[in-house]
């Protein structure tokens, strides 16, 4: 039944290119809808930021298992692909958002660990979708469900980091950026334990390259790639993760800007 029901969804299409109309409009579209109704939901003192931030878990876990599901039966026939092992940096969120409830503080006091989540997603995740959305090709599939989901995955993203500065979530100095770091390190050496292990265990059967740091092989991205080559691969991959940070620590401070704050 369930091969059957992911039958059913297999639409084909010929993939799209990047910057033409089906990347600009529906991308532009789905980020203006993003920030419209994060701003919307986040006046709204009714709904809890906890139960708000679960829900939007829940709801990439749910979208999740049906692209891993999809993959492994209809994609891959059967076979597992670790490059679509959920741990880039733009699948963080769905954890952070599912655990972010039960690091509560007081009754209606929001915990410094929450603090910190909140203002990973606000930084690191509109990093994510901004960047994702721009150059699309990943998810620019030849399967509608695919390219539909890369979509709505990265939309959302840009909704909870929204959420989160509207709401009030964040830590705003500077200091609640730099707090922010040791968990983005900790993500990244789960994603260099993983890309390892698979290294050692599987490859060339599969390969992956969680947070782009495969220290095995130049990074893929263009700038830092010529740096691989140039100075070798950590070099490369650790001038990609400094980049990344600066990246998320210039988009703290145009979040900064945006709630008034000197």
């Amino acid at each position: 039944m369930l091969k059957e029901f992911l039958l059913s969804t297999t639409w084909p299409m010929t993939p799209p290119t990047m910057f033409s109309l089906f990347h600009i409009l529906p991308a532009s579209a789905g980020i203006l809808l993003a920030l419209l109704a994060a701003c919307f939901l986040a006046r709204r003192p009714a709904i809890r930021p906890e139960r708000m931030l679960f829900s939007c878990g829940l709801f990439l876990l749910v979208m999740e298992i049906y692209k891993q599901m999809f993959l492994y039966q209809i994609v891959n026939q059967k076979q597992y692909d670790w490059w679509y092992f959920p741990f880039q940096l733009c699948s963080v969120p769905m954890y952070l958002c599912l655990l972010y409830p039960f690091f509560a503080g007081p009754v209606s006091v929001q915990s410094p660990a929450q603090k910190i989540l909140a203002t990973f997603l606000q930084d690191f995740g509109l990093l994510g979708g901004i960047m994702a959305l721009t150059f699309p090709e990943g998810f620019l599939t030849s399967w509608w469900v695919l390219t539909i989901h890369g979509f709505l995955w990265h939309f959302l993203l840009i909704f909870i980091a929204v959420y989160c500065m509207r709401k009030g979530l964040c830590d705003f100095t500077e200091n609640g950026f730099v707090k922010t770091l040791p968990l983005y390190a900790l993500c990244c050496l789960i994603a260099a334990t993983i890309n390892t292990a698979v290294q050692w265990t599987v490859y060339p059967r599969s390969y992956t390259d969680l947070f782009y740091i495969n220290c095995f092989f130049p990074s893929e991205q263009p700038l830092f790639h010529q740096i691989s080559l140039a100075l070798g691969n950590i070099w490369g991959h650790l001038a990609y993760m400094l980049a990344s940070c600066i990246g998320a620590g210039l988009i703290h401070q145009i979040c900064r800007k945006a709630v008034h704050l000197p």
